[in-house]
């Protein structure tokens, strides 16, 4: 007899749980519903309003999209390097006689930067203009015997052709002269002496390093893989060890046609304003090259995009209630994402409390406010 009242109480038990699941999960119903002696129509949980008495739209944090501007870029590496550079070098042997620069000197193109000793050059050119004035007046004469018909045309010929050969001596002499003082090829800024005044230096000797800093060049790398993408005219910015926070602007203005074979990269070289002198060649310096823009893209908080195996899914409010939506994700920049596809300006997305609404589910959207507000 006991056994068979416990069997009827343990069937009680499991009735009324089941009664409870399906009145309370499954249709949705409320402890006051259930005392008001009402029942909750079938599907009243999933239709598009809650039903009188039914739970309670659930609380979101929800921001309308933000419509921006998003670049697609590719990071590299790189190094500075002067818009031009030279090496100044004598071109023939000879003491120095003067210095005209300061070291670390900005100078124009065609200052003075050294005199070697010209003594022995400017006395072979006066040797040779001394000989050019002799060579005009055999000339002179030879021609008037030649038109008096008393002196033959070869004699005429003769000093014709001495004269020409001072006037080359001349030339020469004084070419020779000019090598003798070193002038600035461009404008820019000196380097460092490496002789003093009194040295006898070899010609190619160094003497010291002339660079246009104004501007400089950047040469960088990329993979093969970016080689549709890239093209001149495209912007970047720069960033180097020794200004930590500070970006400087560039610009594409020659790619190498020629692939590197051992690293499958391509080569660009871009123009970096340096007008303040901040920069210097030889930098090590960080690149992050656009390769295009979207001006009107749609961005959405990273944490508004949750993840179901391989899709990508957000949810939108529309009209009170949650709408999951499958979204196309692109770049990704300060806590943004860009949304490709599937959301459209003006819409709005849930921001937090996702994990507590599914797709249909009545929402009211409680933001946080400001304080004081």
């Amino acid at each position: 007899m006991r056994h068979t009242l416990r069997i009827v109480a343990l069937l009680v038990l499991v009735a009324l749980g089941g009664g409870a699941y399906w009145y309370f999960v499954k249709q949705g119903g409320t402890l006051n519903t259930l005392l008001a002696g009402k029942v909750p129509s079938p599907g009243g949980a999933s239709s598009g309003t809650p039903p009188a008495g039914g739970p309670p739209p659930t609380p979101v944090e929800a921001l309308p999209v933000k419509i921006g501007t998003v670049s697609r870029q590719v990071t590299a590496v790189g190094s500075l390097l002067s818009s031009e550079s030279v090496v100044i070098r004598p071109e023939v042997a000879g003491k120095v006689s003067e210095i005209a620069f300061q070291e670390g000197q900005a100078v124009k193109k065609g200052a003075v930067l050294i005199r070697l000793d010209d003594s022995i050059a400017r006395a072979t050119l006066a040797q040779a203009q001394a000989s050019i004035a002799f060579s005009r007046a055999e000339l002179s004469r030879a021609e008037e015997l030649y038109r008096q018909r008393t002196g033959p045309a070869r004699n005429r010929e003769q000093a014709l052709a001495k004269l020409q050969s001072d006037e080359a001596a001349v030339q020469l002499a004084r070419a020779q002269l000019e090598k003798l003082t070193l002038t600035a090829p461009f404008d820019g800024v000196l380097g460092l002496r490496k002789v003093s005044v009194g040295d006898v230096v070899a010609a190619g000797k160094d003497i010291v390093n002339l660079e246009a800093i104004d501007t400089l060049k950047l040469d960088f790398r990329v993979p093969e893989l970016y080689l549709p993408t890239v093209r001149t005219g495209q912007t970047l910015k720069v960033a180097v060890d020794s200004f930590g926070g500070r970006t400087f602007d560039g610009t594409v203005y020659a790619i190498d046609p020629l692939v590197d074979v051992n690293g499958r990269a391509v080569v660009i070289r871009a123009r970096v304003p340096n007008s303040d002198g901040s920069l210097r060649p030889g930098l090590f310096a960080r690149v992050a090259l656009t390769l295009d823009q979207n001006p009107n893209a749609v961005l959405v908080p990273e944490q508004a995009v949750s993840a179901f195996g391989n899709k990508q899914f957000v949810f939108k409010v529309v009209d009170g209630k949650a709408v999951q939506t499958t979204v196309t994700l692109g770049e990704r920049r300060n806590a943004e994402v860009e949304i490709t596809a599937g959301l459209q300006p003006g819409d709005v997305v849930v921001t937090a409390g996702q994990l507590k609404i599914r797709d249909g589910a009545p929402v009211v959207v409680v933001n946080n406010k400001p304080a004081g507000s």
